[in-house]
């Protein structure tokens, strides 16, 4: 049997009222409802993304490099999540990130840039800090429809009309 922790009032003149109020949470639900924390502020920042974020890697081919390779990248969360501090949309995003463990090296693989690890993490700054990569593997919507579009020119190109000799 699960190990379970009694959340309910203790209250003397409701003790008797307890067995069809009370409620039995397992240890493993709450495990689960930090978890849900993770998910829950990482999907706060999804549903408040600002379109403006293209422009830091519009143009620029190294940070459109990692951003693609970003989303092949295995990702985790850390098996015990630190506790949140503060409810401020720079904590929480921060919070985020100190939870979420990858590999700097596998990224650099992906990349087929030779950066060194320092030049890496120095361009994932911006790309962390202005929310264009999130910690779960995704990539901000706007950043994301701005590649496809990108992709979608360079297959809209048309060949160029062959010249009839007559």
């Amino acid at each position: 049997m699960p190990a379970s922790i009694f959340l309910g009032t203790a209250s003397p003149s409701l003790r008797k009222h307890r067995r069809k109020s009370e409620k039995l949470i397992n240890v493993s639900e709450i495990t689960h409802m930090t978890e849900d924390l993770y998910s829950e502020k990482l999907a706060w920042f999804k549903q408040n993304e600002r379109p403006e974020v293209v422009l830091v890697v519009a143009e620029n081919p190294e940070l459109i490099k990692i951003i693609v390779a970003w989303t092949s990248l295995q990702i985790t969360r850390a098996e015990k999540l630190t506790k949140l501090s503060s409810e401020a949309e720079s904590e929480m995003w921060e919070w985020l990130w100190q939870n979420t463990k990858y590999r700097l090296g596998e990224l650099k693989e992906k990349i087929g840039i030779p950066f060194s690890e320092v030049a890496l993490e120095n361009k994932l700054e911006p790309l962390i800090g202005n929310r264009v990569i999130y910690p779960d593997g995704t990539v901000n919507s706007f950043v994301q429809r701005y590649l496809r579009e990108q992709v979608l020119k360079i297959f809209e190109t048309k060949p160029k009309k062959s010249v009839k000799k007559g």
